[in-house]
């Protein structure tokens, strides 16, 4: 009966060390990279005028790179500058859109963007560059003139800029969507694998007391079991930390990434640290009551 007890407890530690450890991963996933929350504030945080210079500079009509010539940059930089807060809110809007759609909160993966903001923006600067410096052509008429040669030239530009982009599965590429179908099932799956390893830890917390039926034994072995895992949870986001970083800096990232991505690595492996600090604390106050408690009238052992 003893070496059965013994067996058992061997099983159930095993077994508890596992779920916790597992459990520690999947929160750290939970509150990272499968929270819309967490993506949005650090997205935030990215300099996405940086990055979209670049993008909005390739997509440019030629009639309006034709027109303004070297003033170009000047008209997109004064421009993404001015709508960096819009960009920033239509990301907001895209990540909480796409992941109300795997997380099954939604049906259908839609967003609509309007374009009027970039549209004015672009035309105000661009009026006012054409106007502190007129194309040859235009040089020596009056302000009002230059403004209605301009509005010419605009009409063309706006009708190949759309009023706004609606975005859906049927724009998507059918791998694409096969992939997004495939990640709204995993969550799901992982979801639900959440609760039931919290459910089980529980039960195997539960079925160790029991089988121990001695505070000082079960306290002990709780105690041992959480200041490993502990250890091991903490000793891993530190060391994952340190290898993500070293990767890169090794990738060589582009200048706006380089202070952002080490950040948000940090911050993903974060609730792991806190994790294992947490089953650190529980584990020593288990593992000293385990050796000041007295030994209760009811314990067999």
């Amino acid at each position: 009966m003893k070496v059965f007890k013994v067996i058992l407890l061997v099983i159930l530690g095993i077994l508890l060390s596992l779920s916790l450890l597992i459990f520690g991963l999947a929160l750290t996933l939970n509150q990272s990279v499968l929270n819309p929350d967490f993506i949005a504030e650090h997205v935030e945080r990215l300099d996405i005028a940086a990055l979209a210079d670049e993008v909005v500079k390739e997509q440019v009509p030629p009639e309006a790179a034709e027109f303004m010539g070297e003033s170009l940059d000047e008209v997109l930089g004064d421009t993404i500058a001015d709508i960096e807060p819009w960009m920033k809110e239509q990301a907001r809007d895209g990540i909480y859109v796409f992941y109300d759609y795997i997380e099954g909160r939604s049906e259908s993966l839609s967003l609509i963007i309007s374009l009027e903001t970039v549209k004015e923006s672009f035309r105000a600067n661009l009026l006012a560059a054409i106007l502190a410096s007129p194309p040859p052509e235009l040089v020596g008429f009056p302000p009002a003139e230059i403004e209605l040669q301009f509005n010419e030239y605009w009409s063309q530009i706006d009708e190949e800029i759309p009023s706004a982009l609606e975005l859906d599965e049927t724009m998507l590429d059918a791998e694409v969507m096969e992939q997004i179908a495939h990640a709204r099932q995993y969550v799901g799956y992982f979801n639900l694998a959440f609760i039931v390893l919290i459910a089980l830890s529980l039960l195997l917390i539960l079925l160790i007391i029991l089988t121990h039926f001695s505070v000082r034994s079960s306290t002990r072995q709780l105690g041992i079991t959480f200041l490993s895992i502990g250890v091991v949870s903490l000793a891993g986001a530190l060391i994952a930390r340190s290898v993500a970083s070293s990767q890169l800096v090794q990738n060589e990232l582009p200048s706006t990434l380089q202070a952002w991505a080490p950040e948000v690595v940090t911050d993903v492996l974060l609730p792991l640290g806190i994790y294992g600090i947490g089953l650190i604390v529980v584990g020593i106050a288990l593992t000293v009551v385990s050796f000041v408690y007295k030994r209760d009238q009811y314990s067999y052992y």
